[in-house]
């Protein structure tokens, strides 16, 4: 029909073709939306019309003889101009699927237990019944598709296995529905149950419960937990409070989880008391949480994954809140910590000054403090890199402060860590406690062997100019890490302001100074005198030991190192800014 009309000799006739479709040009328009719908998708579902294991290739087949597909065709055919929007909500609510977040238990069906058989018709011990019931709450709720991490990945097939654990926090998050279920809550449970679930011991759970926007909770005889019959769990107050208190995150962005680098250290500690069964999984599983894609390399053991895994989230972030743990320093390198757990204790919180006290201490060190000097200070630190890895090697801004002196102890009572009476250039005295041997701090090793305590740089602590547009988008925000919420109010409003220059050149050194203004009033001069107020201000330590080849290793403490220098206005004791390279 449509080829008469393009081939009719009236003008008026072929462009009435123009109005329309063939059912080619249909199909191949809608044919891309499908593609682009099942790339948020599971590789393989489960039909729960059926009991059948799907592809993506046999659930294009199985739409495409729907009659949503059909009246889609009709549609498109009748509609050359629709906007795809329309094309991706039908395609969107036939494709979606229902997730299961559940804790493995006994035998669970696997992918060869079930492959090319009717999930229905099978009555084996073990956990097909869980499977068997998912299925039906899932059909129930309008889901034609369901996916379980027991059956749905052919885990002897390597290249699949890194696809679908790279890409589970996609798929959660663009589901349907995920169902979670509670097998060891009982029936008619009282508020309270969920939190003393086991699935919340897991590590693999905290991302299938961030990552979906719609998600119910299911008891152990699949009834809803306190019969709570609202389509969606992340909107009662009730199971969100319980399930933060629970799991130590704040019910609102348990709601409204975002995937990104920010917030590193507070993402890890929600991770920190969980447990996994393969040692590697505890870091595998944040990779859907920060959004990052890295190798799957079971049999790494897990300092290396979660060494990598930090690795590639302060070189793409420049966020240090990751270094900042108590414990065991890892073998992939000393800066990090070689367990999860090392996140458990809270970060440190120091306070900050009032913008009164700031402004009196500005006054005080205008009176002390050369034009210069500051402004020497300030260009130097804002010539400092962001902190990066390379070969497991950190390499990072600090400001040093060698070390003088250091005596043990006694009297303390440790059984295994020694206490330390710390000296050093441009710092009060300090105790540090670590569990490295007594010898390692001997009067003739520390003649030998560079000891120095640090501070970490991080480019946030730098207060900016003013511009003239002081409006910058959440997405500027996103790359630069928790530091900037530790911030007071007013220093976290400037600090926004230099946010969009993370990353791009840097002038040189010279031109920083030659450009810095003379004026000791102007508002570059006062920002500069009020980072190193904020510089003798109580910051967190790093105690680093340098290697024989020159490199520093970090000495791990087991509580946070905290240091103040002597003399806020001795500007010169703090110049000592390198960038480390640390094994």
């Amino acid at each position: 029909m449509l080829s008469k009309l393009e081939n009719a000799p009236n003008t008026h006739t072929r462009k009435l073709r123009q109005r329309y479709l063939s059912p080619s040009e249909a199909e191949s328009a809608i044919r891309t939306v499908i593609h682009a719908q099942l790339d948020n998708c599971p590789l393989r579902v489960l039909d729960t019309t059926t009991g059948l294991l799907c592809d993506r290739e046999a659930q294009t087949r199985i739409f495409k003889t729907s009659t949503e597909y059909k009246e889609l065709l009709l549609f498109k055919m009748k509609h050359p101009d629709v906007k795809e929007k329309h094309i991706e909500e039908v395609a969107c609510k036939y494709l979606s699927c229902a997730m299961l977040s559940h804790r493995w238990e006994g035998n669970e069906p696997l992918l060869h237990d079930i492959q090319d058989k009717g999930v229905y018709d099978l009555d084996v011990p073990g956990g097909i019944v869980k499977l068997q019931s998912f299925c039906k709450v899932a059909r129930q709720a309008g889901c034609r598709w369901a996916w379980s991490d027991t059956c749905c990945i052919d885990k002897t097939n390597n290249a699949e296995l890194q696809q679908s654990l790279n890409s589970m926090f996609v798929w959660y998050r663009h589901s349907a529905l995920t169902i979670v279920y509670l097998s060891d809550v009982p029936p008619r449970s009282k508020a309270g149950a969920l939190a003393k679930s086991a699935w919340n011991t897991r590590g693999w759970t905290i991302g299938e419960f961030l990552a979906p926007r719609v998600i119910l909770f299911y008891q152990q005889d699949w009834t809803l937990y306190l019969n709570d019959r609202s389509p969606n769990h992340k909107k009662s107050v009730m199971i969100m409070q319980e399930l933060g208190d629970a799991v130590g995150i704040d019910p609102q962005a348990l709601i409204a989880f975002r995937p990104g680098l920010t917030g590193a250290r507070e993402k890890l500690q929600w991770s920190s008391t969980r447990v996994t069964t393969l040692q590697e999984d505890i870091a595998y599983s944040l990779f859907g949480i920060f959004g990052v894609h890295l190798p799957v390399i079971y049999g790494e053991k897990k300092q290396n994954a979660l060494g990598r895994l930090l690795q590639e989230v302060v070189a793409r972030s420049g966020d240090i809140s990751a270094l900042e743990w108590i414990g065991t320093p890892s073998e992939f390198n000393s800066c990090l910590p070689a367990d999860i757990t090392c996140y458990n204790a809270s970060p440190l919180i120091l306070s900050s000054l009032s913008e009164g006290e700031m402004e009196k201490s500005v006054s005080i060190l205008q009176k002390v403090v050369s034009l210069e000097l500051a402004s020497e200070f300030y260009a130097l630190l804002d010539h400092l890199c962001a902190p990066r890895f390379a070969n497991c090697r950190l390499h990072l801004p600090c400001i040093v402060f060698p070390v003088t002196g250091m005596r043990w102890r006694r009297g303390q009572g440790q059984e295994t860590s020694l206490t330390y009476e710390v000296k050093a250039e441009g710092l009060h005295d300090l105790l540090i406690t670590t569990e490295d041997k007594p010898n390692h701090f001997s009067r003739a090793k520390l003649t030998r062997q560079t000891l120095l305590l640090v501070r970490p740089w991080t480019r946030c602590s730098l207060e900016l100019l003013d511009f003239d547009n002081d409006t910058q988008s959440d997405a500027n925000v996103s790359e630069v890490g928790s530091s900037l919420y530790s911030m007071p109010p007013v220093s976290r409003s400037r600090a926004l302001r230099f946010i969009p220059r993370i990353g791009q050149p840097f002038g040189s050194f010279v031109d920083s100074l030659r450009d810095f203004p003379r004026d000791k009033n102007s508002e570059s001069h006062l920002q500069a005198l009020r980072l190193i107020v904020r510089l003798g201000q109580p910051f967190s330590a790093f105690l680093l030991a340098q290697q024989p080849s020159g490199e520093y290793k970090r000495i791990a403490s087991d509580r946070h190192v905290i240091a103040q220098v002597k003399d806020v206005a001795s500007v010169r004791s703090m110049m000592d800014v390198r960038t480390l390279e640390i094994l």
